[in-house]
């Protein structure tokens, strides 16, 4: 019995901290595992899907011919736009690639439809570009221009020698007018090692602070050292943001201008932050998506989820008796367990996920009474209380196991399919439903098997004498 009092105190400590992570009062907890000074572990607020806040589906599409770009160049790209929907705080939102050319953004609870939009599509192609040589009228002019660099050049040949004829239809067309070729580009947002929107106290505008990596610093380093009273344009996406005059050497921070509004500088930091996509990308449908339920009808099916859990408590109390208390006792921990995971993992929670979850408490209490009554029919056969709790578990875990392994190879199967556009809520009840089959596995097997085996030892004598309450 020691061994089962040991798994009672790691069950109540597993608990405890389950509990913890579950509620808000985890919310915002944030561990630093290895002494970087980062954190390694974030626990946020339960993330709710599209169906229960509402909010907008993109769907964005390769604007490059087929073949002109590799699988994991639309891969590259879907990370640098998930980067950017953390970066609006959206760590609720799902990014996924669809087929060869698609990238599927869900943003639950987004207000400002447009600059989201806006923000995870934008290429976001930072460079340093070399004004030298041209006049102050020549560099005033070429403010909010679309010019042609060097770097931009080297991409539209890359498309061309892949097969795209129409690569430079939209290309921009303006050269440098004092030697009829491309800008030539000295650095890229491809060395930027930060950024961040400051605001400018003297002017009451605000500007992008941008620090460079160390390859970054020291190329910069050189390059301005030798410039120093030429300007020097800041290009972004083809246009020229900015064209300020080199006054000294720049070293790895610096700051760039633009006459920003905050909202503007605080979205360029941000897209330079995430790296700019390697690929153009362009809408191919952007839908707004209503809540299906209201809040109140939210809280009305909590209210239903609570009361019909302790409806099914109570049937396996009044049926199973003391294996009933002990199987209630589990099913508490197993829920709880659950909901953690989701927290931590995060898993999005829509009304299908929910649903998922729902039915594998369903299928935690099936095993419990797979167990009791196995149980049953060892105390019948003239077993002792011991050996009828050791065969009634041995008995019924090979079942347990199979028919939960299968649930799971379908689940799989419908969290592979679920990866198609519209198709994901499928894949959010597949993974909440794999989930708790998992945590059944443990919990009705090692929880529920501790529970009993102590509340049979607490009573012993009374469980000898009345075999009712154990249900048989």
């Amino acid at each position: 019995m020691t061994r089962y009092y040991r798994w009672m105190v790691l069950v109540t400590l597993l608990t405890a901290f389950a509990i913890w992570i579950a509620t808000p009062l985890s919310d915002g907890f944030t561990l630093d595992t290895d002494g970087d000074g980062k954190p390694d572990i974030t626990i946020n607020e339960q993330p709710l899907g599209l169906d229960l806040v509402g909010g907008v589906r993109v769907l964005l599409e390769a604007a490059l011919p087929a073949g002109t770009y590799t699988h994991d160049d639309l891969q590259r790209a879907a990370e640098n736009v998930e980067r950017r929907v953390n970066g609006l705080g959206l760590t609720e939102a799902t990014v996924q690639v669809v087929g060869n050319s698609r990238i599927l953004v869900e943003l639950p609870g987004v207000t400002d439809k447009q600059q989201a939009v806006d923000t995870i599509k934008a290429t976001a192609l930072l460079e340093f570009v070399d004004f030298g040589g041209l006049s102050s009228g020549e560099v005033s002019n070429l403010i909010d221009q679309r010019v042609l660099t060097t770097e931009q050049d080297k991409l539209l040949r890359a498309r061309e020698e892949a097969g795209d004829a129409g690569a430079r239809a939209f290309a921009p067309t303006i050269l440098n007018p004092r030697t009829g070729q491309p800008f030539s580009t000295a650095l890229t947002g491809a060395d930027l090692a930060a950024a961040a929107a400051q605001f400018d106290a003297n002017t009451g505008g605000f500007y992008i602070a941008v620090e460079l990596t160390d390859a970054g610093a020291a190329a910069f380093s050189t390059y301005t050292a030798s410039r120093v009273g030429q300007p020097m344009a800041i290009v972004l996406d083809s246009v020229v943001l900015s064209a300020p005059y080199i006054r000294d050497r720049l070293d790895r921070r610096f700051i760039i201008e633009g006459d920003f509004t905050q909202e503007e500088a605080s979205t360029l930091a941000l897209q330079l932050r995430s790296g700019s996509l390697p690929i153009p990308l362009r809408e191919e449908a952007v839908t707004d998506v209503g809540a299906t339920l209201g809040q109140q009808s939210v809280d009305l099916s909590i209210r239903a989820g609570i009361i019909g859990v302790i409806v099914v408590l109570a049937f396996m109390v009044l049926y199973y008796r003391v294996p009933g208390v002990a199987a209630a006792l589990a099913l508490i921990v197993f829920s709880v367990l659950n909901l953690a995971v989701f927290k931590l993992l995060p898993v999005t929670l829509t009304l299908p996920a929910i649903t998922g979850f729902l039915i594998s408490i369903g299928t935690a209490v099936d095993g419990n009474i797979l167990i009791f009554e196995r149980i049953k029919e060892e105390l019948r056969g003239g077993a002792s209380l011991s050996a009828a709790l050791d065969n009634g578990f041995n008995r019924a875990w090979g079942s347990i196991r199979d028919s939960n392994t299968s649930t799971i190879i379908i689940c799989a199967v419908l969290f592979f399919f679920g990866q198609t556009p519209g198709a994901s809520i499928v894949s959010g009840f597949a993974i909440t439903l794999i989930l708790g089959l998992i945590i059944n596995l443990f919990t009705a097997t090692i929880v529920t098997r501790t529970f009993l085996y102590i509340l049979a030892q607490w009573l012993q004598r009374p469980l000898a004498e009345r075999k009712w309450l154990l249900g048989a």
